[in-house]
């Protein structure tokens, strides 16, 4: 059954009729019509952000945690390029976004009118579609197909960009169509010849591994358990990228912890020395390979992906399988089953030897100071103090980013919301505010550092406006940490512009937000400290003093392959290959 309707009313029957319950955003002249509908109905919560890139980061933290698309809304002009920012961060990380902008009259198109930008040219590179609706009678229907394309297949960011003589226009609304439209199908079965070939190799590999991602979680829930019953059944290990967290549990027997840049040793070796690596869900970013042709050289590759464009990207993938995790996991999984659950145990048992030699070396190991807390006391603090509860951590980016993957246990997916693909300074707080959205009643963390967080600093109104207990862990080590390490260590210890010598008063500035600040230096006081800040019932800035010249192992130098590593002394008195660190 069809209807007239206004498009501004379009637009919010269109997102209810996607089962939206939440819109972040910030008004404008170009949006005016929407918000006005909006102000006339109650089954959809706006959140006022104070910044359009702080919307976008929210609706990514609401997304990530509910695996549900989030939507933004955002005027023309600055409002739409204020967002690009988050808009591209979505699209490295693969997070499902619904961003909706106004525009000026189409009449005034291209006139270089008020608040006027190209947003369909801007947002092209980083949006997986987007389009410029100039007819009422198209908006509906588009809005419906931008859903359908920000959640299928390999999820992104979509926008629609809306005329504001379009949104006041009168035109039939066209419902939710009761089944996706042809032109856009992702494939999501996997080759079952390929998923043959992955089971062979899996009955008889001496050193396999499974290197998940993202693509894991993306894939919903099902693809998680069907992971875990697979790692369990094969007595396979198992990493994980930054972003595919949570996705098998930290608690595991299996688990090896992340590989990279900045992941664990056995992690690391284990990638570089195995004879069969699975990679489910993963894209072989520069940050996990390193050094591309010293990469697992030994090993042969399958690389499951429901993103086509992704295989035989950066590595050739000797078992190439295009379809959703999910679905591949479960052919897999039944296939194996049905031929015997055949694996190679006695090079299994091998294998699982050389890694447990690995663990030895306890990479995460570092010598607590009575004096000053360390990033990683900090953190194991958090760690033992909140995992009984029920945890969400967002995280910004730098070292505090690589401290919290190494030190923070995920046993569920859905659980770390982090930028891993942009890197976007700025991104914990705002999607902390949404992952509290989402989640009104669960512990939310940002683990910080103070010069991301003094990004996106303003959000602190949202989270006292709409009263999101959300909690602001920073650790304050008053220097952009993971530029002064590179220095230290890259570049002559010449330390470029990586302090700032005006930073705020943190416990001053939550106050004066009307939220509450605690100030921590000394590790005795720590404990007490983070309990008073996960009992109060509102915002907290915990402002953490830690050690200023902490780096973060273990490290892959830049150019190295995945055996090379620096490690901390961990309290030793060894330093070889580099200050303040053990090249193994």
């Amino acid at each position: 059954m069809t209807r007239q309707m206004t498009g501004a009313k379009m637009v919010v029957q269109a997102l209810k009729d996607q089962g939206v319950d939440v819109v972040f955003g910030y008004p404008g002249g170009a949006v005016l019509p929407i918000y006005d509908e909006i102000f006339q109905q109650n089954d959809i919560r706006h959140i006022l952000v104070r910044h359009e890139q702080g919307a976008v980061h929210a609706a990514e933290g609401y997304a990530r945690s509910t695996g549900k698309p989030g939507v933004v809304l955002v005027t023309s002009g600055p409002g739409a390029t204020n967002a690009v920012t988050g808009i591209t961060d979505a699209l490295m990380d693969s997070i499902p976004l619904v961003v909706l902008t106004g525009q000026v009259p189409t009449f005034l198109i291209g006139t270089d009118g008020f608040q006027e930008a190209d947003t369909v040219g801007i947002t092209r590179p980083c949006t997986k579609h987007n389009w410029l609706v100039k007819d009422t009678a198209r908006l509906s229907a588009t809005i419906h197909e931008a859903f359908h394309v920000a959640s299928s297949g390999r999820p992104g960011p979509v926008l629609v960009d809306i005329p504001k003589d379009v949104q006041f226009a009168s035109a039939e609304y066209q419902p939710r169509p009761r089944s996706a439209p042809s032109y856009y199908q992702p494939q999501v079965k996997g080759d079952m010849q390929q998923i043959e070939l992955l089971v062979e190799a899996i009955e008889y590999a001496e050193r396999p591994v499974f290197y998940t991602g993202g693509g894991v979680i993306n894939s919903g829930p099902a693809a998680s358990q069907l992971l875990r019953e697979l790692v369990e059944a094969t007595g396979f290990p198992i990493t994980s990228t930054l972003m595919g967290l949570g996705a098998y549990p930290a608690s595991g027997k299996n688990w090896l912890g992340m590989l990279g840049m900045h992941g664990l040793y056995e992690a690391n070796l284990a990638m570089h020395g195995c004879d069969l690596m699975i990679n489910v869900g993963a894209r072989f970013d520069d940050r996990i390979t390193g050094r591309v042709d010293a990469f697992s050289p030994r090993s042969r590759k399958a690389h499951i992906d429901v993103d086509p464009s992704s295989i035989n990207k950066v590595i050739k993938t000797d078992i190439p399988i295009v379809g959703d995790v999910g679905h591949v996991l479960e052919d897999v999984l039944n296939l194996w089953k049905s031929r015997g659950r055949k694996v190679n145990r006695e090079g299994l048992a091998k294998w699982w030897a050389s890694i447990s030699e690995w663990r030895k070396t306890d990479c995460l190991a570092f010598k607590p100071s009575p004096q000053t807390i360390k990033p990683q006391h900090a953190l194991t603090r958090l760690e033992a103090l909140t995992k009984s509860y029920d945890r969400y951590i967002c995280t910004e980016v730098g070292q505090h980013q690589m401290w919290a993957a190494q030190y923070l246990g995920f046993e569920d997916p859905n659980r770390w919301m982090t930028s891993g693909g942009l890197g976007t300074m700025g991104y914990g707080f705002p999607a902390s505010i949404g992952a509290q959205v989402a989640h009104p009643d669960s512990l939310v963390i940002n683990v910080a550092g103070e010069a991301s967080w003094l990004m996106n600093m303003q959000e602190m109104g949202t989270a006292v406006q709409y009263r999101l207990p959300v909690k602001q862990f920073i650790l304050n080590n008053e220097r952009l940490g993971m530029v002064r390490q590179w220095q230290q260590l890259l570049h002559g210890e010449r330390y470029s512009h990586s302090w700032s010598e005006a930073l705020p008063d943190f416990v001053k500035l939550a106050e004066a937000f009307g939220a509450k600040g605690i100030q921590c230096k000394d590790p005795a006081d720590l404990d007490d400290a983070i309990m008073e800040m996960i009992e109060y019932d509102g915002p907290v800035i915990f402002d953490c003093l830690v050690e200023k010249h902490e780096n973060c192992f273990p490290m892959i130098p830049s150019g190295e392959p995945h055996n090379k590593m620096l490690l901390g002394k961990s309290g030793t008195d060894e330093t070889i290959g580099a200050k303040g660190a053990i090249l193994v």
